[in-house]
């Protein structure tokens, strides 16, 4: 059986097997068991089945930070923990940094936990994400991160930084000439993508590089984060902007 135990609620893959679920609950030390079905449209909602208890609010703890979240309002993504840690430890001390697409902090709260930005504007469309998002700022007692309510596409154009993190898989490309002309000279960017594994080393970089104009751009690294689907894999392309 697969699962994810998030602060104190189990999520239950959508191909598990019906089981005695106050018995699971027990077992897991959980006080709900739910599945998500998908997660659907730009604000990124769940669609969602409570098979045992009622409570869907729950607080997580993740690589020295906590995350308080409603699950069937937002979402979280359990595999990306890695990549959110090493986004965090790469950062130096006096950056700028946006994050898109921030939704409840999944990169901003490791960012104002784990190094010494100076600022974190943390971009996020949706109503409910960006609540957590604000949550999540008091809970880790942070005064270096910034939370906006509002699209991406209108918000990033207003700010310089030197560390752009775009963790969104979903058309995420449309985005990349509005993110690299918000990024200083020598800015760092960390571009998500989902891309069949064939296109993996060429696609991503081909993207930026359209959108970069006259601009040097620099491959750092292609980070694998985890399959998406058979043949296509999430990735994470770290670039320098000049």
């Amino acid at each position: 059986m697969k699962y994810k135990k998030i602060g104190d609620i189990l999520i239950l893959d959508n191909n598990c097997p019906k089981k005695d679920f106050e018995n699971l609950s027990k077992a897991h030390n959980v006080k709900t068991v739910m599945k998500i079905n998908h997660i659907q449209g730009t604000k990124r909602e769940p669609v969602y089945n409570i098979l045992y208890g009622s409570e869907t609010e729950t607080v997580h703890k993740e690589n020295g930070c906590l995350f308080k979240l409603d699950l069937s309002k937002v979402m979280w993504s359990k595999g990306n923990n890695n990549e959110r840690l090493r986004i965090a430890k790469l950062v130096e001390d006096g950056e700028t940094v946006i994050d898109m697409f921030a939704g409840i902090g999944y990169f901003s709260i490791p960012v104002g936990v784990h190094s010494n930005a100076e600022e974190i504007i943390s971009i996020e469309i949706n109503p409910n994400s960006y609540h957590f998002l604000c949550e999540n700022i008091k809970l880790n007692k942070l005064n270096n991160v910034n939370p906006i309510l509002g699209d991406c596409k209108y918000e990033t154009p207003k700010f310089k930084a030197d560390r752009i993190i775009m963790g969104y898989v979903k058309t995420t490309h449309h985005y990349l000439k509005v993110a690299i002309d918000s990024l200083n000279k020598g800015g760092i960017l960390h571009y998500h993508e989902t891309v069949p594994e064939k296109l993996m080393n060429t696609r991503p970089l081909e993207r930026i590089m359209s959108q970069a104009g006259n601009r040097d751009v620099e491959l750092l690294k292609i980070n694998k984060i985890k399959k998406y689907a058979p043949g296509v894999e999430h990735v994470v392309i770290d670039a320098v902007i000049d």
